[in-house]
């Protein structure tokens, strides 16, 4: 069978136009790129299909010279090439590493390596490649409080968990740090600060691709990281098109808390609904408490979300529990289990998933005006934080909005039960 002409949908040409008003300026011929591609092929790197380019819609990113063919190979990186814990291991920081007891684990011993290298500068062996890494990041890590409290509720502990887990690592690994003060030539607390260990962390977290390594007697924990230059240059896109990598079926919330970025469009993206909303819009109920520890104890408290086509299926199921009355705890499992509720118990947890949605909609209202105020007034990195933070925000009210509309149309007023569900009254 033949296929005739295809004309696109709307969400497809507008992807088009989008491309085809991307700008792109090679990088090629920057000082730091020529250093950087010397380095590689002077250890076997091999790629003539792409280059560093400046992108008008994604930055830094790597341009394609000709049209890619499918299985084509585009980047032969050896092993010599990659930064692992073998490179680290082998390095002058080796014998302090080994001998250190408790050990480290493989993350912070390539954080360390990474700001080490830094400090030694045109010295170090990787500084073409540690010269054009980002000099910060806008992952979690680096926001300042105002860029915290303009997030999502449901991706503000994260992020402020990963803050503090940074902090941490730098704080309970000081007598570590201390030990390598024969390496230096100025104070050690002048070179591994927290600032320091902050960007090496963002740049292993962002940047490094999955490579398992055999364990060793040196370091504790999964060794999975390689830093691979040139590799990392390549930006996500959630449909892969021209010379881009998928990350995976990612969401956005996850994009920005592991990676410092958000897709546009991002098939993968939903709308997460928190606990704390849960328990604001339902606060009526005398037996709430002992439902959402219902809830919490059959681990169905945790991804509860609405996406642009609707509510998803366990938010509904739990909200079907959460009509319930205490009379019938009897009940409760066998609805978890997908057990219909009656018409009007049916219609009270749609209801409510709409008053979730406007709930929602409003705080990232509230949130984009307050990120537009912020804008006005705020430095350089702040900028760039705030700009990841309303690009989430501004996809998440495309999901709601969209959510929101679905919810009003759906037929009757009710979602669709299995035909021979049985009906719990």
């Amino acid at each position: 069978m033949r296929g005739g002409r295809h004309r696109p949908g709307r969400t497809a040409r507008k992807r088009l136009k989008q491309q085809n008003s991307v700008k792109s300026v090679s990088l090629c011929h920057q000082q730091q790129y020529v250093k950087l591609m010397k380095f590689l092929h002077k250890h076997g790197f091999t790629s003539k299909l792409l280059q560093p380019a400046l992108f008008t819609d994604t930055g830094r990113g790597l341009q394609a010279l000709k049209t890619i063919k499918s299985d084509q190979l585009l980047i032969s990186l050896p092993e010599s090439c990659l930064l692992t814990t073998t490179t680290v291991l082998n390095s002058y920081l080796g014998p302090y590493i080994k001998s250190w007891k408790p050990k480290l684990s493989p993350l912070l011993a390539l954080c360390v390596f990474l700001v080490c290298e830094r400090y030694r500068g045109e010295a170090s062996r990787w500084f073409p490649y540690i010269n054009v890494l980002p000099t910060s990041y806008t992952c979690p890590a680096y926001f300042t409080d105002e860029v915290m409290a303009v997030l999502p509720a449901s991706i503000k502990k994260k992020a402020l968990d990963q803050r503090e887990a940074v902090q941490e690592i730098h704080s309970l690994n000081l007598e570590f740090f201390r030990s390598l003060q024969p390496l230096l030539s100025v104070p050690v607390e002048e070179v591994l600060t927290y600032e320091a260990l902050r960007w090496a962390w963002c740049s292993v977290n962002t940047r490094s691709v999955f490579m398992s390594h055999p364990s060793n007697n040196f370091l504790f924990g999964q060794d999975i990281y390689a830093l691979a230059p040139f590799l990392d240059l390549l930006n996500h896109r959630p449909n892969v098109q021209q010379a881009f990598i998928n990350y995976g079926s990612h969401d956005n919330q996850r994009l920005m808390m592991e990676y410092g970025f958000v897709a546009a469009e991002n098939p993968h993206s939903v709308v997460y609904v928190d606990t704390d909303l849960l328990c604001d819009v339902l606060k009526g109920d005398r037996s709430l408490d002992h439902k959402i520890k219902f809830l919490r104890d059959n681990d169905f408290l945790c991804n509860l979300t609405l996406s642009s086509e609707g509510p998803s299926w366990r938010l509904m199921t739990a909200l079907r529990l959460l009509s319930l009355p205490q009379t019938l705890y009897h009940q409760w499992r066998a609805v978890l289990l997908g057990q219909a509720v009656s018409e009007d118990r049916e219609e009270w947890s749609l209801q409510t998933a709409r008053t979730l949605c406007q709930c929602l909609v409003q705080d990232t209202h509230r949130a984009l005006g307050k990120i537009s105020i912020l804008l006005q007034q705020c430095d350089q990195m702040t900028r760039e934080q705030l700009e990841v933070v309303r690009a989430l925000r501004q996809e998440e009210r495309c999901i709601l909005e969209s959510c929101l509309n679905g919810i009003l149309k759906t037929k009757d007023g009710l979602l669709p039960f299995p035909p021979d569900a049985n009906i719990v009254s």
